[in-house]
């Protein structure tokens, strides 16, 4: 569960990270981009920026070639204080960004514990950043199990992210109900209805035993079929029970019972997999709804109550927003040496001190850090589970607007 939050913080990070390098536009081809993959060494990095920056001596408009010059030594100051990539590598995205009225503003921004590592080594200077390699890190490579199937053939593989992986198609030896003189019709079709059943058996279980190995990192099942088919097979119990535990409603009506069935599938069945992990968030935030309502709820919310629950350990699951911006900053006084932390948006002012009132105050960066990894941090030490929500349902929006973002699902009712 650590490792889970974990990463799913370290993609946060990077959303928000895209989203604000994105928005950032250069006067001219003057902002910066390397990224460095774990396998490259930073000698080599250094070396290159620094020829990077001979070439820059030729740029003709003066403006310009102070930026990228400017933008190329700032870059090789960020690399000073790494002696390796580390495992996941480094991003770099340094430059002169348009901050308006024709002003331009050198900002700089560091992407070193990635979600995954970076593939491969990139420099660019362009008037935007090359985020292409953040993009990629950030699309959806949830599995989902795909199943077609009719009385003649059937299908099933898996799809992740965009990508389709078909891994079998298997054909029924099911004969039609016409063709076959001399025989009692009763017979005929009960051979062909034990013909059916094992197809059915035979198709069902192939995609269980080749789906079961992995069932912990499903999201779901998705069925379709050109006909009434899919429907009988789910409903007789022909998949194993865990399979079946995962299987999505509806089924889906497709053309074909063959890899092109699959991938007809995946087109017509967009929503449902988007909708499967929402219904996973809509139920956790229904659930704290309901328990906040009650006379003695074991559910908090804001900052200072959700707080003060992690301190006692009453904390069963934090539930906190993606949308929270804010950071949980330390401050230290020049003037009295106190020491002190708040939480306050990133572009706040620095606070005066609380106990001498001087504005002779200074952040403590090195134990300043986004309000959601503080909060994290507070849970794990009494093993509680941490929920981030997303701004994709009307529940998950409700959680932002109405509680601040910030909620609890409690062992036990707290005064």
């Amino acid at each position: 569960m650590a490792d889970e939050i974990a990463q799913q913080q370290r993609r946060l990070r990077l959303k928000k990270s895209l989203q604000e390098l994105s928005s950032m536009k250069g006067m001219g081809t003057e902002l910066v981009s390397v990224v460095i993959p774990p396998d490259r060494m930073i000698h080599d990095v250094r070396h290159h920026l620094s020829n990077e920056a001979g070439q820059a001596a030729n740029i003709k408009s003066k403006s310009t070639k102070k930026h990228v010059t400017d933008a190329i030594e700032s870059a090789l100051s960020t690399l000073n204080r790494y002696k390796t990539p580390g495992e996941g590598g480094i991003a770099i995205f340094v430059g002169h960004v348009i901050v308006g009225n024709n002003k331009t503003r050198l900002m700089s921004t560091v992407i070193d514990d990635p979600p995954e590592p970076f593939p491969s080594f990139r420099y660019r200077c362009d008037s935007t950043f090359e985020v292409s390699q953040l993009e990629e890190m950030l699309i959806d490579r949830t599995s989902y199990a795909l199943f077609v199937i009719d009385r003649s053939e059937a299908a099933y593989g898996l799809a992740s992210g965009k990508r389709l992986h078909c891994q079998e198609h298997i054909t029924s030896l099911v004969p039609s109900k016409h063709g076959r003189g001399g025989q009692s019709a009763q017979r005929f079709e009960r051979l062909i209805e034990e013909a059916a059943h094992n197809f059915f058996k035979k198709a069902a279980e192939r995609a269980s035993n080749y789906w079961l190995p992995m069932v912990q990192d499903l999201k779901g099942v998705i069925i379709g079929g050109p006909g009434a088919t899919k429907d009988f097979v789910v409903k007789n119990d022909y998949f194993h029970h865990e399979i079946k535990k995962l299987i999505a409603e509806p089924y889906f009506d497709v053309g074909y019972s063959n890899e092109s069935g699959l991938r007809e599938l995946i087109q017509r069945a967009g929503s449902t997999m988007d909708q499967i992990e929402l219904d996973v968030e809509r139920r956790i935030v229904d659930e704290f709804l309901q328990e906040v309502m009650k006379s003695n709820p074991k559910a908090t919310y804001g900052e200072i109550m959700v707080r003060s629950a992690l301190e006692q350990g009453a904390v069963a699951t934090l539930l906190l927003s993606e949308a929270i911006t804010k950071m949980r900053m330390r401050w230290f006084c020049k003037e009295c040496k106190n020491e002190w932390e708040t939480t306050h948006e990133k572009s706040s002012a620095n606070p005066s001190c609380p106990e001498c009132k001087s504005g002779k105050v200074n952040e403590d960066k090195e134990n300043s850090m986004e309000l959601i990894d503080e909060l994290t941090i507070l849970a794990g030490r009494t093993s509680a589970k941490v929920r981030l929500i997303s701004l994709d349902t009307e529940e998950g929006s409700t959680l932002y607007t109405a509680f601040g973002g910030i909620t609890a699902l409690l062992r036990y009712p707290i005064s």
